[in-house]
């Protein structure tokens, strides 16, 4: 696929910066791009190409790039304090949000513990269990139950609970051995089953495990409704509303990862409340943030707060970072918070979501395409098996498609699907869908003998 010769910005790039998730030697013939501005849902590169943002800069970006009202308070922090340790310290951007946070789950949940990254907030919930357990006296209860397909991060203890062949091969040495358990991804329905009747299936499943081996067991994590970076498989509310109860019923913790799919993203603020329960650890971080700072946290409820409270460090939570809690990025999470508020995002979101859906409808009627699926601001589809066989390079394909579409999109494999920021107009939507459509045509036309990079 023709391209233009890499800047001198992704020449100095490709010799010093060693990009993520990515092998670097597929840059020799697609070249990342170098981008240099941002506004609204558009983002333009250094040789003045413009796209729009569908993915919302790996699930980040809420409220559009350079949003006046984030910047705003960022730069109005920035004259107070940048930033402060917060171990034998506090600041008012991190009371005000841990506040804010504890209300938006009816005070169910509080106590936030900070860190920057998705990875880090699992790592902690999954430290605070185990040690929890032990303060209790149940040293047994160490291992973790973790979704077929779920991913939670890459650091060493997220990892053990994420199952993803490729890291699995590369670092299970390194790694605790989780128990596995069915997903309810809706799309292994069988013929006349529902997505309810998956979800069953897989509570049984968990159910069977929790009765022969919930002693040993410390948590269960799990993404509600969707398991985003496992191809966004989609799931029945009622696998966490039944979770939650065999939590309860056989003493084990109950993780529930809202990185990707908090925020609003599921139509909710927290994709938990649309199975009317809470977890015992709830971890938060992308879209906190607005896409402006790194920021991740774990909230937890009382019990779990009180078994740590005592007049022994050695009793304490035992974990920290140097940049707990900046000031500036809890600043834009308390704006992102407020825009929340101020502009009915939850509610103008049923709307938008259903021109999402509409925007994409052509997807329904297609044959190479199977799975369509949708929850809140979370759109996805599958490339049909017998398409997909002859395109063993459909994602590289399909991203440059989308870019010559002026799209910004990164497929899963052979899962396409658009997770844009909340700010798109109806307009908007429709030039996203057809430019998915036309991008789409462009991939599947192309030799099925397309070579590797």
């Amino acid at each position: 696929m023709p391209s233009s010769p890499p800047s001198s910005w992704v020449k100095r790039s490709l010799s010093s910066v060693w990009h993520p998730c990515t092998q670097m030697k597929q840059h020799e013939q697609v070249p990342p791009l170098c981008v240099v501005k941002g506004e609204g849902a558009w983002l333009t590169d250094d040789q003045g190409l413009v796209f729009m943002d569908c993915i919302s800069s790996w699930w980040t970006n809420l409220f559009g790039h350079a949003n006046p009202r984030i910047n705003s308070a960022i730069k109005n922090q920035l004259d107070r304090i940048e930033h402060v340790m917060l171990a034998g310290l506090t600041h008012p951007p991190v009371i005000e949000l841990s506040e804010k946070l504890s209300s938006l789950t009816g005070h169910q949940l509080g106590h936030a513990f900070y860190a920057s990254d998705g990875a880090s907030a699992v790592e902690i919930a999954l430290k605070m269990s185990h040690h929890f357990w032990r303060i209790a006296g149940k040293t047994q209860k160490r291992r973790f139950v973790c979704l077929k397909g779920s991913y939670h991060g890459e650091t060493l203890g997220a990892l053990s609970v994420t199952d993803v062949p490729l890291f699995r091969e590369a670092y299970g040495e390194l790694l605790s051995k989780p128990y596995i358990v069915m997903s309810p991804d809706a799309r292994q329905a069988k013929d006349g089953e529902s997505a309810q009747d998956v979800a069953l299936r897989a509570v049984k499943e968990l159910e069977h495990l929790f009765h022969n081996e919930a002693h040993q067991i410390s948590a269960f994590i799990i993404e509600p409704l969707v398991q985003c970076a496992g191809q966004m498989a989609m799931h029945s509310h009622l696998y966490l509303k039944r979770a939650r109860a065999l939590c309860d019923q056989y003493q084990v913790h109950l993780i529930c990862d809202e990185i990707a799919v908090g925020c609003g993203r599921t139509g909710t603020f927290f994709a938990s409340e649309q199975a009317g329960v809470w977890p015992d650890f709830l971890t938060l971080s992308k879209g906190i943030s607005g896409g402006y700072l790194p920021l991740s946290l774990s909230l937890t409820t009382d019990t779990i707060y009180q078994a740590f409270y005592a007049d022994t460090m050695a009793q304490g939570f035992l974990h920290s970072h140097s940049y707990t809690g900046n000031p500036l990025a809890c600043t834009a999470a308390n704006a992102c918070l407020s825009i929340f508020e101020e502009d009915k995002v939850l509610l103008n979101n049923q709307s938008r979501s259903q021109q999402l859906n509409t925007a994409f409808a052509w997807a329904k009627e297609d044959t190479r395409i199977e799975n369509f699926r949708q929850t809140g601001m979370i759109l996805a589809f599958d490339l049909a098996h017998k398409v997909a066989k002859d395109h063993p390079f459909f994602a590289r394909d399909m991203f440059q498609q989308c870019l010559n579409q002026k799209l910004l999109i990164r497929p899963i494999g052979h899962t396409v699907y658009v997770m844009p920021p909340y700010i798109l107009e109806a307009e908007q939507m429709e030039f996203m869908g057809q430019g998915v459509a036309q991008a789409l045509h462009q991939t599947l036309s192309s030799s099925k003998s397309s070579t590797a990079p």
